[in-house]
């Protein structure tokens, strides 16, 4: 007879079960379907960006190179609010997806109990899923018609946090976390372990994006943790306007038009590896 009693239930039964929770979860048609298309719409959002920072580059015309000018520009096209909130769907379900790794583990990649590899993993999960939560509010509010911009929002918050020591304290630690993140995606994108990600056989051309646009993606992201850091210590939370303002400190540098449109078309190369990583990447 069965051992329905949950107190007398062995810790490995109970993984077991959260494995094979999960494993129902993700091999669901739809929401695997669903959650495939977020890195679609990562990847259009990617290619936006990517965009805006070459056209700021050669001085045509404004827009924030992050993801609220990408979901802004989208927006102002025809059929861009269907897009968007089919984007808010998938978002959700992608962020749904990545807080059940958080939570559960990885289906995919099973890791020994009591691990700190383990550990690393289901944080990584989680911050991944924070931020497609971020990108699905994100798609909701221009899909509605009342996104604001990424940049002004980051600013108000890093002047409101600069009030008091802590917070500036706090602001210096959130962007040494930040250019800590970029280093692990130039890391991921150096050492290939994005590879570790996917399923399947892939081309040459596949890793060769990822390599690039990982690494790309990690030299923005640490810009932009650096930012945050110099707003901190002079006092000038203007400076805190996170990618956007990566890539128009970079625009405003010795050759910054060059430096600017090979940012962007790194950008934009991550935003084509999305692509690749609907198709190949584990569930």
């Amino acid at each position: 007879m069965p051992d329905t009693n949950p107190a007398t239930r062995s810790p490995s039964a109970s993984s077991d079960n959260s494995s094979s929770t999960l494993g129902r979860i993700a091999q669901n048609s739809v929401f695997e379907r669903f959650a495939r298309t977020g890195f679609i719409m990562s990847g259009i959002v990617h290619l936006l960006i990517g965009y805006i920072a070459i056209r700021i580059a050669f001085g045509g015309g404004g827009g924030a190179a992050d993801q609220s000018g990408a979901m802004a520009e989208l927006a102002a096209k025809p059929g861009g609010t269907v897009a968007l909130w089919i984007g808010f769907v998938a978002f959700v379900l992608m962020a749904l997806w990545r807080v059940a790794e958080a939570v559960l583990g990885s289906a995919s990649k099973p890791d020994a109990d009591g691990t700190m590899h383990q550990v690393i993993d289901r944080i990584k999960a989680f911050s991944v899923g924070v931020v497609y939560f971020a990108f699905a509010l994100s798609a909701l509010g221009f899909a509605r018609g009342h996104g604001k911009s990424s940049s002004g929002q980051n600013a108000g918050l890093t002047a409101r946090v600069m009030q008091h020591t802590a917070g500036t304290i706090a602001l210096i630690i959130g962007g040494l976390i930040i250019i800590a993140i970029g280093g692990y995606h130039v890391y991921k994108g150096a050492s290939r372990n994005f590879l570790d990600d996917l399923e399947g056989a892939t081309s040459a051309l596949v890793r060769r994006l990822g390599m690039v646009g990982y690494i790309a993606k990690g030299l923005a992201i640490a810009a932009a943790g650096a930012l945050v850091i110099l707003a901190a210590v002079q006092s000038k939370p203007d400076k805190a306007t996170g990618l956007d303002g990566a890539f128009k400190t970079l625009g405003a540098q010795p050759y910054g038009v060059v430096l600017l449109v090979v940012a962007g078309l790194g950008i934009i190369t991550y935003g084509l590896y999305s692509f690749a990583m609907a198709r190949y990447v584990k569930m």
